[in-house]
């Protein structure tokens, strides 16, 4: 494979690894024409919608100010909502003026890997916290002998699964998230019961994942007791 397209494959790759859609190599419809980009990058969670446009320029000079010109035309022909122009060999400063106060972003590789995760992970923990919120008033909506009818919780003195426990450990580990400060612990009784006394947590993926994992199964588990209430 030549270069310059390893490069456009390392970057869909890394989108591809934060939880994003990305396609090399794809002709868009923008208003008034079409469009061939390096890298569209999409994603649909149910919080929120983007679209990127990357343009991947792996060139032994520094990239100029038409570059950056074109890709705001695209990304506003489009109606994206960022512009990524990524190069190794830098930007020229009329480059840097002309994507200055713009939704285009002049960055590396590595430098992508910065900022597109921090945004990424920031918008997809809202969301998740949208979503526990909506858990937390179904779950106080249903009364305390049909939580424990059907596994919401267990009954008193007993141990098991608890919706309340789920909520209060993931709005604790997303308020931590939030301050973007790694490695952090938690003082929830749910962490500890999961991981011990020692936990800790290293990375925004790692709590990402636990959070929907945790939020998710809560989910499954409140549409099952609608769909029993429906039937009974």
């Amino acid at each position: 494979m030549e270069d310059w397209k390893q490069y456009q494959e390392n970057a869909a790759e890394y989108f591809r690894s934060i939880g994003l859609e990305a396609s090399t190599d794809v002709t868009v419809q923008g208003v008034r024409t079409k469009h061939d980009v390096d890298v569209l990058v999409t994603s649909h969670y149910v919080g929120f919608d983007i679209t990127w446009i990357v343009e991947c320029k792996h060139w032994k000079k520094p990239v100029n100010k038409l570059h950056v010109l074109g890709l705001r035309e695209i990304v506003s022909d489009v109606g994206a909502d960022r512009g990524i122009l990524l190069s190794e060999s830098g930007f020229q400063s009329g480059a840097i003026e002309a994507a200055n106060l713009t939704n285009i972003q002049l960055t590396s590789l590595n430098g992508m890997r910065e900022s597109a995760s921090s945004t990424i992970y920031a918008m997809r923990f809202r969301d998740l916290y949208d979503r526990v919120a909506v858990c937390k008033e179904r779950y106080w909506d249903i009364p305390k002998e049909e939580r424990i009818a059907c596994g919401l919780r267990s009954d008193v003195g007993e141990h098991d699964y608890s919706g309340a426990r789920v909520v209060d450990m993931c709005i604790d580990l997303l308020t931590k998230a939030f301050r973007e400060e790694y490695p952090f612990s938690s003082e929830d009784i749910q962490v500890f019961i999961l991981f011990g006394r020692d936990k800790q947590f290293e990375s925004p993926q790692e709590v990402l994942e636990l959070v929907e994992f945790k939020v998710t199964e809560l989910e499954n588990k409140l549409d099952s007791y609608v769909e029993q209430t429906k039937k009974a």
